[in-house]
């Protein structure tokens, strides 16, 4: 008696998977921008209205981080977790997420907030620059001119002032580099390591390498709300990377980078939820810019798979 024959996913099919993990992937890129946008909202408030250092924020971003994690995975009793194929690489990786989050706290101790956005912005344009030698995922002529056109979009946001530029800027571009990077390594990881081990490893990196600098600049926070809004930037901060590091197992990093300024409609929001910040007309411009450029990379993504 023979067995019956599974029939092979036709071609049809197999494409309307990829389109769909690629849509999931991109709700994905949202969620960690709103991941995102309330940890910087959260950060802004403690140094703000708190006058907590920035350094403490960040070694407690990613202790906090690290906490969780540890009992959220058991790992006492899970040590594969640590185990990868190229630890230098995820050390390397981890290194990257510190720098993007500790170089971007400095910079805007120095710095307008517009200018650490426009030159924070940059980083897809970086990231579709290097995933082409670097993964293999080249983009075509249509994407990157949606990238430049929602970087310009973010520019009509931020408007950035034409003076000369404060030396500090360096902080804003080691920041944007590091991130950059960070994306990249992502992709490069993904397909042989796990998302658990991922999201811990860059977090112990971190944690250890800020220990000396967050203990030497400590202001314990005034009471039990902002100890809790100082621990929840771990919450935030690994949620936003452990969606981040799924949403790239499913899509090519190209397609996903310009996605990233959509973050500037969060900001917005909470800006005005959180501190009563009202958008002016460049904003609700430079955000229509932003997403009509998302937009139509996805519109150009489904035509590729038509075609």
């Amino acid at each position: 008696m023979t067995e019956p024959i599974t029939p092979l996913p036709s071609k049809d099919s197999e494409a309307a998977a990829e389109k769909r993990s690629q849509l999931i992937a991109i709700g994905m890129i949202l969620a960690t921008c709103l991941c995102f946008s309330i940890l910087d909202a959260t950060a802004k408030y403690l140094t703000t209205y708190t006058h907590l250092p920035p350094l403490q924020i960040v070694w407690m971003r990613f202790v906090s981080h690290l906490v969780i994690a540890f009992f959220m995975f058991r790992m006492w009793a899970h040590p594969e977790i640590f185990r990868t194929d190229r630890p230098w690489l995820q050390f390397v990786r981890g290194l990257t997420m510190l720098g993007t989050t500790s170089f971007n706290f400095l910079a805007v101790q120095h710095l307008q907030l517009a200018e650490t956005m426009s030159i924070f912005f940059a980083g897809p344009i970086v990231v579709t620059a290097l995933a082409g030698p670097l993964l293999g995922e080249w983009a075509g002529i249509r994407r990157w001119a949606a990238i430049f056109v929602g970087f310009i979009g973010v520019l009509i946001i931020v408007q950035p002032g034409s003076g000369a530029m404060h030396w500090a800027v360096i902080y804003s571009v080691a920041s944007m580099l590091c991130y950059a990077l960070y994306a990249l390594m992502t992709r490069m990881l993904t397909s042989t390591n796990s998302t658990i081990g991922m999201l811990v490893i860059p977090a112990v990196i971190s944690s250890i390498a800020m220990t000396g600098p967050g203990l030497a600049v400590w202001v314990s926070p005034p009471d039990l709300f902002h100890w809790v809004l100082l621990l929840s930037t771990g919450v935030w901060g690994g949620l936003g990377h452990w969606i981040f590091i799924a949403a790239h197992r499913r899509a090519p990093a190209p397609l996903l980078a310009p996605f990233t300024y959509l973050q500037i409609i969060w900001m917005i929001g909470l800006g005005f939820l959180v501190f009563g910040d009202i958008p002016g007309s460049a904003t609700i411009i430079g955000a229509s810019v932003v997403v009509a450029s998302g937009l139509y990379i996805l519109y150009r993504e489904q035509v590729v798979k038509k075609t």
